[in-house]
């Protein structure tokens, strides 16, 4: 507003010296046509411009413009730092797989040297200086390191989830028996059930890790 007055006293004082209006007894005598013509064609080529600057929608947008940058700038670095983290993860990760891998097994492997340890006094008994007369004597300490490996590998066995399996009995399973042959079914034994087992067979936690090797009872007198 001051910028378009301080214009408007400007061009009034340029017609006044131009004689384009004349001030006479307080009031300004009209001009002529000609005078007008003049007098606007001035006033069209020296307008002030309308627009002294950037307009408030161009600061807005700028102002935004920076905001979105600032924004995709932190927002790429927590990306970059959260792909970094997931390196790091996926590393150790791998780490503890490959350790259990490794290491699973060691407190399996620590029961194991103590069963070791008991077979070894056992077969200490068995020395070249033994005389014939400690035989008998020599014959119960194997018979006593025998009982106690046994029962040690069962006590390991049951520790650690594994499981022998007693399928006497059992209707046969081809998902944890291994059919060996069949025999006549005999007193007490149904046909289609195991009637013998060849070799045991073992699971773990439930799963079978060794099928048992077994002989079926039929109802014919066919052996495979």
């Amino acid at each position: 507003m001051a910028a378009r007055s301080l214009w408007a006293v400007q061009r009034l004082q340029r017609l006044l010296a131009s004689g384009a209006v004349s001030e006479s007894r307080g009031w300004l005598q009209p001009f002529s046509t000609a005078t007008q013509r003049t007098a606007g064609e001035d006033c069209s080529s020296e307008d002030p411009p309308d627009v002294l600057g950037p307009s408030l929608a161009e600061r807005a947008l700028r102002l935004k413009a920076v905001k979105l940058e600032k924004e995709v700038q932190d927002l790429t670095l927590r990306y970059q730092r959260a792909v970094a983290d997931c390196e790091n993860i996926r590393r150790r990760t791998q780490r503890c797989v490959e350790d259990a891998k490794i290491f699973g097994i060691q407190s399996f492997c620590k029961d194991l040297v103590e069963v070791a340890d008991i077979l070894e006094k056992t077969a200490e008994c068995f020395s070249e200086g033994a005389k014939p007369e400690d035989h008998k004597l020599t014959l119960e300490k194997v018979f006593q390191g025998l009982s106690l490996l046994e029962a040690k590998l069962k006590s390991v066995f049951a520790k650690h989830g594994l499981e022998k399996m007693t399928p006497i009995g059992d209707k046969y399973d081809p998902h944890e028996h291994e059919l060996i042959s069949h025999m006549p079914a005999g007193v007490g034994v149904q046909p289609g059930t195991v009637a013998l087992v060849r070799q045991d067979g073992y699971k773990l936690h439930g799963r079978t890790i060794r099928l048992a090797q077994v002989e079926v009872a039929v109802e014919s007198q066919r052996r495979l």
